[in-house]
């Protein structure tokens, strides 16, 4: 799970059914702009507005259009084990290569439950399983006391995903799990995470952006802070809607905003406010301008 992961949007048509052909068309510009792995099923991909049936289609197009040139991770978040277990053998089916989950959604598990819960998934099968701290989303805060302990007694446990905003939080996990890749979960401290050392970043603003973010990446890793600071500032204002409830709808409107087509999302999910989507189209104004100059 190393360098930047496009956490990919699920395309629908006019109907709200999934348009696969979007999918794989999103899928095929993300590679080749230099993208080095792929997150399908997650909040990007509004997962929750999917049936498991649907998880398993948008699995199945994704690993089919990256064709085995970046690998492809599977979101199995669920409300319950049993659920995550289910679409982690989907994931297997799919041919996916990794997993990734929160803890259970809509329950507050305690240290105990949680540790019961990820040992049940990550021994259902044998893919890697990246945990997925996410407080906003879930109402669970993991320290990183409790993700490493998670990675020294779970041997398919090889990634975390941080989002809890705090980037101290990156060089605590660094410390601590010497056998996991640390990855950056959220947008706009993807620069500070690089820098502490985080050896991956999964990215909603990728998925608009993907060149800037790459390159943002590699000169992040080779020290030329200037050049980072320059391109990272260009990214902020559109990154900063990753940290948003609305996240989906925002990159999905960028995307038509740049030509590309992000098309609708699916309910509870409405379009944009007016005030919204100008605040959209300013954050694309300023990326766009600061791609014309390079």
């Amino acid at each position: 799970m190393q360098g930047v992961h496009a956490a990919v949007l699920t395309n629908f048509d006019d109907n709200l059914q999934i348009d696969h052909e979007a999918l794989a068309a999103q899928i095929e510009r993300l590679i080749a702009a230099g993208i080095h792995g792929i997150v399908a099923c997650g909040t990007m991909g509004e997962a929750t507005s999917l049936s498991a049936g649907e998880r398993g289609e948008v699995l199945r197009t994704a690993v089919g259009a990256a064709a085995g040139r970046v690998p492809v991770c599977a979101g199995i978040s669920a409300t319950s084990a049993a659920q995550s277990i289910a679409y982690a053998r989907d994931a297997v089916a799919a041919s996916a290569d990794s997993l990734m989950t929160l803890p259970p959604y809509l329950y507050r598990a305690d240290r105990g439950e949680l540790l019961e819960y990820f040992g049940a998934v990550a021994s259902a099968t044998d893919l890697p399983l990246m945990i997925y701290n996410n407080p906003e989303a879930t109402g669970i805060d993991m320290p990183p006391a409790l993700l490493a302990e998670l990675v020294d007694t779970l041997p398919t446990v090889t990634a975390i995903k941080e989002s809890s905003g705090d980037a101290r939080r990156i060089a605590d996990l660094l410390h601590r799990c010497d056998d996991a890749d640390i990855l950056v979960g959220g947008d706009d401290w993807a620069l500070e995470g690089r820098l502490i050392g985080a050896e991956g970043w999964v990215s909603g603003v990728a998925v608009v952006l993907p060149e800037e973010c790459v390159r943002l990446w590699e000169i992040g890793d080779g020290g030329h802070l200037h050049d980072s600071r320059s391109l990272y500032a260009s990214l902020l204002p559109l990154a900063r809607f990753d940290m948003t409830s609305k996240l989906v709808q925002y990159f999905k409107a960028a995307l038509d905003e740049l030509g590309i087509g992000g098309g609708p999302c699916r309910p509870p999910r409405l379009p944009l406010t007016d005030g919204e989507l100008e605040q959209l189209q300013a954050a694309v104004a300023i990326a766009s301008a600061a791609r014309a100059t390079r």
